[in-house]
């Protein structure tokens, strides 16, 4: 059986966000945007809707109320450079004046070559070049008494949670990825920056922050851990300051060093959700190795004991590869006797596919397509039954979850161990016609399957 939330030609962090603003004022120019990737992408698109907005444009909802569309793009997979592809195709159809952006812009003649009718094309977080091209398609017409900064600028999430980057790039040079060349090395934000921004969201009404980089433990490494406006530049500082802010905090994208054990008494005292997002890849040391991946299995399983024995609530979530150049069986099935032993609650897994210019695509002894999709299918079959048996578990117990979404047939919510998007939710089918998105609300769970749950509220603690 394979996870709804990761089919095989589907990254688990795929995103794809529209954003449906007030009808523009008389005169005013509009724009369109498509986000697609990763979270670190959707911030991005924020970034640049916000700026837009600021200088008087309109965002439309649709292709036909756009005078031009941005699609800002994902290039970490050849199948997600076909789903941009697609995309720019889409929105030349629809609209015609389209601008690229993102991750493939870092493949500018990638692009013309397939739609060489775009307008322009920039690389990731290259806002300034997105905004010169809009204004040299679209001029902005800004009416100084209407169109003001707005104070939180533009959400692409519900106005309940938010991303918030704390780098850009990355430094390592895993031979399968490509991000490095993309993104460029790791360059963090200054902590009061960060804390600012936080700040911001909390009082917009944000009640929950998901800390997201290519390398969130490896954030301030690059700036020495520099310390300005009473902030320090660390990931163990960074945790504890946000999590004074009253709102959860929730960690992804970290690597397993040994300073992440410094994390674990801020979730146990509550200050950070008990919640890791960690990519192990695999967990056979030779294959860590072809990959080029910072870490060793047999210390990963010391320390996720550890991890438990200080905060026992701790959920822990990561994604692997299987049928990785040179993968043979036995490889295969320490991963499988490793999941076994590690028995990890949120799980995602790809079939490894070559990316153009990753240095993985020049290893001998590729593996076949069939063999990838049996190893995957045998992986996902794993993985479900140890989530099937750590959700059944859950029954009977009293969590805190925070409400997504609420209609005619009951409200969807996260417990702590949940991320938005590729986690599994918490189902309320009775007693939710007073609560809201954002609410915090304390449940007794009284079923559970393979990746959800359902309960029933016992108390409303936070609106």
């Amino acid at each position: 059986m394979s996870d709804p939330r990761n089919p095989p030609d589907l990254r688990p962090d795929l995103a794809r966000a529209t954003l449906a603003p007030a009808a523009p004022r008389p005169g005013q120019p509009t724009i369109g945007m498509i986000s697609l990737g990763c979270p670190k992408a959707l911030v991005d698109s924020e970034r640049i809707l916000t700026r837009l907005r600021a200088e008087g444009y309109a965002i439309s909802p649709d292709y036909k109320g756009a005078e031009a569309v941005i699609v800002n793009t994902c290039g970490f997979l050849d199948s997600a450079k076909a789903e941009s592809l697609e995309a720019i195709g889409e929105a030349l159809r629809e609209n015609g004046r389209v601008i690229v952006t993102g991750c493939l812009g870092a493949e500018p003649d990638y692009i013309t070559g397939a739609h060489p009718k775009v307008l322009a094309v920039t690389g990731p977080h290259q806002y300034e070049q997105v905004l010169d091209a809009v204004h040299g398609v679209v001029p902005p017409a800004p009416d100084p008494f209407i169109d003001l900064l707005p104070a939180s600028g533009v959400s692409l999430t519900p106005r309940h949670y938010s991303y918030l980057k704390i780098s850009e790039g990355c430094n390592h040079k895993c031979r399968f990825c490509i991000i490095p060349d993309m993104r460029g090395r790791l360059v963090s934000r200054p902590a009061h920056a960060v804390i600012r921004e936080a700040e911001k969201l909390v009082d917009a009404g944000v009640k929950e922050l998901l800390v997201i980089s290519q390398d969130t433990s490896a954030y301030g490494v690059d700036i020495k851990h520099a310390e300005a406006k009473g902030h320090r530049a660390h990931i163990t500082d960074l945790a504890r300051d946000l999590g004074s802010l009253g709102a959860w905090v929730r960690l992804h994208y970290v690597y397993p060093y040994p300073h992440v054990r410094q994390l674990i008494p801020l979730m146990a005292d509550g200050l950070v959700l008990p919640y890791l997002d960690i990519p192990f890849q695999h967990a056979h040391p030779e294959v860590l190795k072809r990959m080029a991946r910072p870490a060793a299995a047999a210390k990963t399983l010391d320390e996720i004991a550890a991890w438990r024995r200080d905060c026992p609530e701790i959920t822990l979530r990561s994604t692997f590869i299987v049928g990785y150049p040179g993968e043979t069986e036995a490889e295969f099935q320490t991963l499988l006797d490793w999941l076994d032993e590690a028995q990890l609650d949120r799980v995602g897994c790809f079939q490894y596919e070559n990316v153009a210019g990753a240095r993985a695509n020049d290893l001998p002894d590729h593996v076949a397509p069939e063999v990838k999709q049996d190893r995957w299918q045998r992986f996902m079959e794993r993985a479900q039954a140890i989530s099937e048996a750590k959700l059944a578990a859950k029954v009977g117990q009293r969590l805190e979850v925070i409400v997504d979404a609420v209609d005619g047939e009951g409200a969807t919510c996260r417990t702590r161990g949940d991320a938005p998007e590729i986690d599994g939710n918490l189902f309320i089918d009775e007693g939710f016609e007073d609560l809201a998105p954002g609410d915090i609300v304390t449940v007794e769970v009284d079923e559970a399957d393979d990746y959800d749950l359902w309960g029933r509220p016992i108390a409303n603690t936070s609106r």
